[in-house]
């Protein structure tokens, strides 16, 4: 069985992993889902200097000092840079990286860059003008294909704002990133502001794969992306 290390993405927390952890672990693996620092419950640590070195160190510091190993490192949207940079730190720590409707960046880049120009440009106005120049809003849930009552009532009280720092710091990669496995899941039913990551993810030989859900699959197809995960470590 295997040790998945979840990692999410802007305006979440390690909870949002809550209904795919469950399976997972019924399935005999074991499961961390971390906050990152800023965030959700963890919002009260946030300040303009949190970049994407802090959540990058946030994640490096749970696998070191619980000594993991032959880790899943699964990152959501945003988080795609957060684990690219953390298997290049720690390479032989993590036996897979799974990038769930995520960037995959390349040395150099930021997520800003790697966002449509729409997308980049609303997300800088939103920081701009209402977010003081540096913090992104939460996103209205629908426009993340997100639209049970249940499920936006669920999310909503736990949201917070995003440092827009994160999206601004470039990826400092070594190369050793290059030598851990990855995957992408791509979510199909939505405005699929990561098609042309998946299309990154193919063109460096990557399996993709697809669920027909919105950008939030841990939350609105949690069973189906826990049984593609667990296919992934068999």
């Amino acid at each position: 069985m295997s040790t998945f290390v979840l990692v999410h993405g802007a305006w979440h927390g390690g909870w949002c992993w809550d209904r795919v952890a469950a399976p997972l672990r019924a399935a005999g693996h074991a499961v961390l889902a971390p906050t990152l620092t800023g965030l959700s419950e963890r919002a009260h640590l946030l300040t303009p200097m949190v970049g994407l070195d802090t959540h990058v160190e946030d994640v490096v510091r749970v696998l070191e000092t619980l000594d993991l190993r032959d880790v899943v490192l699964v990152g959501h949207s945003y988080a795609g840079q957060v684990v690219t940079a953390v298997a290049d730190r720690v390479p032989e720590r993590v036996a897979l990286r799974v990038h769930l409707d995520a960037f995959v960046g390349e040395d150099g880049e930021c997520a800003r860059d790697l966002l449509p120009e729409t997308v980049a440009h609303h997300w800088a106005e939103s920081a701009e003008q209402q977010g003081f120049g540096w913090l992104v809003a939460v996103r209205k849930l629908s426009v993340l294909g997100v639209t049970d009552q249940a499920d936006v009532d669920w999310l909503t009280p736990k949201l917070t704002p995003h440092p827009w720092r994160t999206y601004l710091d470039p990826l400092r990669l070594t190369g050793a990133v290059d030598a851990v496995p990855a995957a992408f899941v791509e979510c199909t039913d939505w405005m699929r502001v990561f098609a042309a990551q998946a299309d990154r993810a193919r063109a460096k030989g990557w399996p993709v794969h697809e669920i027909a859900t919105g950008h939030e699959a841990m939350v609105t197809a949690p069973d189906e992306l826990a049984a593609l995960l667990d296919r992934l470590t068999r």
